[in-house]
């Protein structure tokens, strides 16, 4: 299949309106987000055509506003890298969520589909389809999620970047993004080990609060990836412990 034909199949889908009006009640929070995303990009150095180019291709608010502050402020090449890489991990814990959904998809459309991929997107479409089976249904939910999704990010993002010079900094959007932000960040707590993580990082960071370059952001994250993977290791050892004592509880009713 062309990509032209794929294009137009999957726009025509209902699950593909379906996922964009799932998206739109969080549409709102990552409008401010990009928003104050662009304007930071400009105020904080960049010119607008540059500032433009990385929204478009890095795509990723986190990641841009963590590594702002050290670009500006002449870090080593290596604390920006490290902060963008651990700020985007979790984009790997995305990947291998969705890996018994898309699994089966040419590389081409799971290469588009990673970049296009984003918290918000993985959220809902674990709402709607909580089991992992692939089924027709799902790819084109999953890019009506975008569409909503990217829209709203990229057209406020580059908006802010249009008018940073025209905004003024008694506005306070930066109290702004940071209420958007908590926003989102309160749709993800959704279950005991993601209020542990997320409680652990905002400690961790408050405690390494007086690092330099802003490395209290890798102690967090590092933090919060540690507990989340203990946590998730527990569990699944506590599951198999449940799975052998149910077969062996089968096994000694076999034998009577």
């Amino acid at each position: 299949m062309s990509f032209a034909a794929f294009a137009r199949a999957t726009a025509l889908h209902p699950e593909f309106r379906r996922g964009a009006r799932d998206m739109l009640h969080v549409s709102l929070g990552v409008a401010a987000w990009g928003l104050v995303t662009g304007v930071a990009m400009v105020k904080g150095g960049l010119s607008a055509p540059l500032a433009a180019l990385m929204s478009l291709l890095v795509f990723a608010g986190s990641a841009q506003l963590a590594t702002m502050p050290l670009i500006t402020s002449g870090a080593p090449i290596w604390v920006i890298w490290a902060t963008a890489t651990c700020v985007n991990l979790r984009f790997v814990i995305f990947s291998a969520m969705w890996r018994p959904y898309f699994a089966h998809l040419p590389r081409w459309r799971r290469c588009l589909m990673g970049y296009f991929s984003g918290d918000l997107n993985y959220v809902i479409f674990m709402k709607r389809f909580p089991a992992p089976e692939p089924t027709p249904e799902q790819e084109p939910y999953f890019w009506g999620g975008v569409a909503t999704n990217w829209s709203s990010w990229h057209g406020s993002s580059l908006g802010g970047i249009a008018l940073a010079n025209a905004i003024p900094v008694e506005w306070g959007l930066g109290f702004a993004g940071v209420l958007a932000l908590l926003g989102i960040t309160c749709s993800l707590l959704q279950d005991r080990a993601t209020w542990l993580a997320g409680g652990t990082a905002a400690s961790a960071a408050l405690a390494a609060y007086a690092l330099p370059l802003k490395l209290n952001i890798l102690v967090a994250i590092a933090a919060a990836v540690a507990v989340g993977l203990s946590i998730e290791a527990t569990e699944e050892a506590r599951r198999r412990a449940r799975e052998r004592a149910a077969e062996a509880a089968k096994a000694a009713e076999a034998e009577r």
